[in-house]
């Protein structure tokens, strides 16, 4: 079995062997055994704490084979806004949650929770159920990408 234990920057001109398609809450498990979208088995025993994000490269330990890790996609709620003070003002009611959120200039993105979907709409905004990649902020205090 392949033991990846070294992270390294994403880089599109890597050669990898295998691709891990994993979701937000998955790309948190530094030490976890997972299957690859081949059947293969294989383990992460990385630093504790470290997350992974979209395209990031691990290296085995032995064999210096490497893996490309992928955002899976998964069910997501997708929520706009007509201006952006109203996304703000999501924002900041989905940070007092501690919610894990994907923020950009357009739009937020959240796990499903039909209480949270109920106040979002409740503030104006608009929430798609979608399915796919997840990508929520690290957060400000060491959950933030390091090589």
């Amino acid at each position: 079995m392949l033991t990846f234990t070294q992270r390294k920057p994403p880089n599109p001109h890597t050669a990898v062997t295998l691709t891990l398609a994993l979701t937000a809450q998955e790309r948190t498990r530094s030490r976890h055994h997972f299957e690859t979208e081949d059947g293969q088995i294989v383990c992460l025993r990385l630093p504790r704490g470290m997350v992974l994000q979209n395209g990031d490269i691990l290296q085995d330990e032995t064999s210096n084979s490497m893996i490309r890790v992928i955002a899976k996609p998964e069910p997501v709620f997708t929520v706009t806004a007509q201006t952006a003070l109203l996304l703000i003002r999501a924002a900041y009611h989905l940070g007092n949650r501690h919610v894990p959120i994907e923020i950009t200039a357009d739009y937020l993105r959240l796990s499903p929770d039909l209480v949270l979907r109920a106040m979002l709409e409740k503030l104006g905004l608009k929430v798609h159920e979608e399915v796919l990649p997840f990508q929520p902020e690290g957060g400000a205090y060491g959950h933030h990408h390091t090589y």
